[in-house]
């Protein structure tokens, strides 16, 4: 290096201009260098402005190192990235190619005037964040209630900072050693400690390392959070009428994934005609299992287990399904004629069906209920004693007297034999 120097020293020395050079105008810059900040692998250019240059020299040299990098149109240095050029002897450039971190520094423009005249620009070379690997975690588990210590180490210029985060937004829990907890959105730190972790906490994390050069750099940490099986059941007894379908569920939680099945008697219960098995994911430790029977029936009666197992364990848990009594149902043709539901309703009827069920209520025990015919356009049920329905009046219409046609219809004179019936009983 000392070689090279008293090289370019010599070389420098042989440019100064003779004495015949005109002493009227001296060289003078005309602007300061500007300084460059500039990302490595990029190209960096110093423009150095110079007037009344006349037979005088422009030298370019790193300030730190004292290495000449070119002399007027000659390049000096044997860095191949350094290049020189100049425009009408008044703005001579400095050229750095693919800039590196060791291009970093000041660099000084010089004139060969006694005594020599010199300016400097300082040369930023600026990297962007990239992690060190070998100091970086990657996917990591952890048993439920132990400690884990996610690192990211980051390089770059300036020193990037690194922040953390979940993947899906959660927020992050900070346990204190004093037992406290904090809960935060993001982490400032490289190394993020996570104690007495829960199944809760188990995903994704996210370390973004950035220093204001674009571009920010993240890393995806997978924390795996292991625990046995555990299964829920929202309704360990399940009743429901024949010939329909039945739902049953269960819901699972454990790490690492089960293998989860039900199963009847001794039997495993698979996907058919009868039965439809289905596994519905709820997060990544979470799973929801339904079984649905279809057309039930009385060979269905009984217990039904849901078990999940994975490496850590086994757990399963029963429902039972019974049969509950359905509606009874059977349908009626209408049995009477136009003109006998046109008289259905009158005013002296309603009076006669409110005796009528007066007259029911009041018989014992053992006696015969008179019924008042097939229901109209309807079901058949079955009624107790005082739950005798009445026929509705038609709607619409003025009400008619049954006696103002001057003779009774066959539906009057039934219901008047029905009530003497019952009168004629209860004086016995």
């Amino acid at each position: 290096m000392l070689r090279l120097l008293a090289v370019s020293g010599v070389l420098f020395a042989l440019a100064l201009p003779g004495n015949n050079v005109g002493v009227a105008y001296q060289p003078e810059f005309a602007e300061p260098i500007t300084n460059l900040t500039v990302p490595v692998g990029r190209d960096a250019t110093f423009q150095c402005m110079v007037l009344h240059l006349g037979g005088y020299r422009v030298g370019w040299v790193k300030a730190d190192t004292k290495a000449i990098q070119a002399i007027h149109d000659h390049v000096i240095t044997h860095n191949p990235r350094v290049s020189v050029s100049h425009n009408d002897f008044s703005t001579w450039n400095l050229h750095v190619k693919n800039v590196q971190e060791e291009d970093r520094g000041m660099y000084m423009c010089q004139i060969n005037t006694d005594p020599m005249k010199s300016q400097m620009g300082y040369l930023d070379v600026v990297v962007p964040p990239d992690f060190v690997n070998e100091d970086t975690s990657g996917d990591v588990m952890v048993p439920e209630g132990g400690t884990v210590k996610l690192t990211c180490r980051a390089r770059g210029y300036p020193v990037p900072h690194v922040l953390w985060r979940r993947e899906d937004n959660a927020d992050l829990v900070i346990k204190e050693p004093t037992g406290s907890k904090t809960k935060v959105s993001t982490y400032q730190g490289e190394i993020l400690k996570l104690a007495k972790i829960t199944r809760s906490e188990m995903g994704a994390y996210l370390c973004i390392a950035s220093n204001g050069v674009p571009p920010s750099v993240s890393k995806r940490i997978m924390v795996n959070v292991h625990f046995h099986p555990v299964i829920q059941v929202p309704n360990q007894l399940v009743g429901a009428p024949l010939s329909t379908d039945v739902t049953l569920e269960c819901y699972v939680e454990a790490s690492p994934k089960s293998i989860n099945y039900w199963v009847r008697d001794t039997e495993m219960v698979i996907s058919s005609d009868k039965y439809e098995v289905k596994l519905i994911s709820k997060s990544l430790f979470e799973v929801r299992m339904v079984l649905v029977i279809r057309n039930f029936q009385p060979r269905d009666v009984g217990s039904y287990r849901c078990i999940a197992k994975n490496s850590l364990g086994e757990v399963e848990s029963n429902i039972r399904l019974y049969e509950i009594p359905g509606p009874t149902r059977r349908v009626f043709p209408p049995r009477y004629e136009e003109e006998e539901y046109e008289q259905y309703g009158s005013a002296e009827q309603e009076e006669d069906d409110d005796e009528s069920r007066t007259l029911v209520q009041r018989a014992g025990p053992g006696a015969v209920i008179p019924t008042m015919g097939p229901p109209i356009m309807g079901t058949h049920n079955t009624y107790t004693e005082n739950d005798v329905p009445v026929p509705p009046a038609r709607s619409g219409g003025p009400r008619s007297n049954i006696f103002n046609k001057g003779s009774l219809s066959r539906l009057s004179y039934g219901r008047i034999w029905i009530i003497g019936v019952v009168y004629i009983f209860l004086t016995l």
